[in-house]
């Protein structure tokens, strides 16, 4: 006999409630099984089986609160049903397994659901996976290469060309840790070459990934000719008909061009021209500061190119905290880069072997000179020539309307990434592929946009998650923050890079972390624990009492927590 008792989820936690029994007495229990789901006032939890058996005896039912350790239920070997429970279950029920996300398999073979993916970039394929690993039979179409914008002229090689932008300004400043390099530069062709050579590997892996999980891949373009039919012009010629019980569209994203005179010249750049130069320009004119934007500036001013930022906006990445904004416009202003906010493009002519652009300023118009011109204002869902007018798909602007399960207006379609989210991130679309997927294979999955991270891969790197000061304000919230400079990290100082801090908003009546906001090294790989923080509703007190490795850049946030309270260890007290 097995007792299946009140899990303790947190330090602070006494008592929590049963907001969900996963299975009734006389139920089969697999170990490794949900059973029920509890519910504390800062999260909810998924509560397993401790072993196989029949669940006997349901002692918390649901609705019903218990303390710490109290006995929920318990499970037995069938002999020891409860009275209310009934007859002995059914010795021929049949018993579904558990997947690695604790969700059950789909019906065998001979009943399997037909899934149509259109599009095979990061919401593409994880949806298609997702699927398969559920039991469906998965047809991915793909107009292009696997992988999408994001693997192909997006977040992979852009990351590749940063990785040796960091690399060389590490070599040239190699003097402060005793690394002497002379003559140090960079060769253009084989860094292309490089991230040809990843970008081929990556795009190779997701093809492994589609023939290992059995999805049937399609180079084509996809039309609806019904909410069950799709029509495929395929690239080698001819056309084809793909039927299924369910379609999920993840079209992607393009870059916006503004209908700006001389936007259309040739040698006037999108992201996806500029990763493909033949060499390294001498100036470059960047229209827009979003993250575009400021990881090419980030890059070229690392390679020794004069960079010029045009933004119309008051500011460089509106989106995020204005502290930790203000201090990558300084690092990036001591390295070269002039801004100019507020202002606008009028213009783009040809001048030489260069360009000539119009810029209305607030002090007036003026123009500036640069090699090359790179437009980075945004991007656009790409939902022209799917065929969604065809089945009444419900828009919202631009974007194809779909509800917390990723479910469109039309019954059994489905869309994730670029073409219906509102943030387009790589890795929201791969969260919102698993939710359609799990969905369509008949369980209850919705998408909570609450704890996506937000990062910004320049230098010195910016990630956040949650919200700023400012929002948390204009919420209602009274804060209190918490900061912690780099320069006073032992690991930040041997690395020689101690530009930046760690920045927690905080919720002054319930010591709530509501956002993490971090400009540093390794910012994009540590703001992973904000995001679980956030998620798991935590507060400073389980940060705090969290140990974090020594000597690390992650003690930054232990220590960014500790000032919340004035408490930090690693810095002078104030008088």
């Amino acid at each position: 006999m097995a007792v299946v008792t009140m899990p303790k989820l947190g330090l602070t936690m006494n008592e929590g409630t049963v907001s969900e029994w996963r299975k009734k007495v006389g139920d089969p229990v697999e170990k490794g099984e949900i059973l029920l789901i509890v519910a504390t006032d800062k999260l909810t939890f998924e509560v397993e089986a401790g072993e196989s058996g029949i669940l006997s005896e349901i002692i918390v039912k649901q609705g019903e609160s218990a303390v710490v350790s109290a006995p929920l239920a318990r499970i037995g070997d069938g002999e020891d049903l409860a009275p209310e429970s009934g007859a002995k279950p059914d010795s021929h029920a049949v018993e579904k397994d558990s997947d690695q996300h604790g969700l059950p398999e789909a019906a065998s073979s001979a009943g399997r659901k037909r899934v149509a993916v259109i599009g095979g970039g990061p919401g593409g394929y994880v949806a298609a996976i997702r699927a398969a690993q559920l039991g469906a039979e998965v047809t991915l179409i793909e107009k292009n290469a696997l992988g999408g914008v994001c693997l192909n002229v997006g977040c992979i090689p852009t990351k590749v060309l940063l990785h040796t932008a960091e690399a060389y300004t590490l070599a040239k400043e190699g003097a402060v840790i005793g690394l002497k390099a002379e003559n140090v530069s960079v060769d253009w062709d084989e860094l292309m070459a490089r991230k040809r050579a990843v970008v081929d590997t990556l795009v190779a892996g997701v093809g492994t990934l589609m023939n290992s999980n059995g999805i049937t891949v399609v180079s084509g373009t996809a039309s609806f000719i019904s909410p069950v039919e799709l029509s495929v012009a395929l690239n080698e010629g001819g056309t084809t008909t793909v039927r299924a019980d369910s379609v999920i569209i993840s079209t992607g994203s393009e870059p916006v061009v503004p209908p700006i005179p001389g936007f259309e010249l040739e040698g006037v750049m999108t992201s996806t021209e500029a990763l493909s130069l033949e060499k390294i320009p001498e100036s470059v004119v960047l229209v827009g500061g979003g993250v575009i934007g400021m990881e090419f500036a980030s890059l070229f001013s690392s390679f020794g190119v004069k960079v010029t930022v045009v933004e119309m906006l008051p500011g460089i990445l509106p989106m995020l905290d204005g502290e930790i904004v203000g201090i990558l416009r300084g690092v990036l202003e001591r390295k070269g880069v002039v801004f100019h906010t507020s202002s606008k493009v009028t213009g783009v002519e040809k001048k030489g072997t260069g360009f000539s652009v119009s810029v209305e300023t607030p002090r007036g118009a003026m123009m500036l000179e640069a090699e090359k011109v790179l437009v980075s204002v945004g991007r656009k869902p790409v939902t022209n020539g799917v065929g969604l007018e065809k089945i009444g798909l419900a828009m919202e602007r631009s974007r194809i309307k779909t509800d917390k399960k990723m479910e469109t207006s039309v019954k059994g379609v489905y869309a994730v990434g670029d073409c219906t989210s509102p943030i387009m991130l790589a890795h929201v679309a791969s969260r919102e592929g698993e939710v359609a997927a799990e969905n369509i294979m008949g369980h209850k999955t919705e998408m909570d946009y609450k704890t996506v991270p937000n990062a910004v891969y320049t230098a010195p790197e910016i990630a956040s998650v949650g919200f700023t000061e400012k929002e948390a304000a204009e919420k209602g919230f009274r804060v209190k923050i918490g900061r912690f400079p780099f320069m006073a990290n032992g690991k930040s100082l041997i690395m020689n890079d101690t530009d930046g801090l760690v920045k927690y908003v905080v919720d002054e009546k319930y010591d709530e972390i509501l956002g993490v906001h971090i400009i540093g090294p390794r910012a994009t790989d540590l703001i992973v624990e904000g995001a679980l923080a956030l998620r798991l509703e935590a507060t400073v007190d389980e940060l705090v009492t969290t140990v974090h490795a020594h000597p690390t850049v992650g003690e930054a946030l232990l220590e960014g927590a500790l000032a919340v309270r004035g408490q930090s260890i690693s810095m002078p007290k104030k008088a």
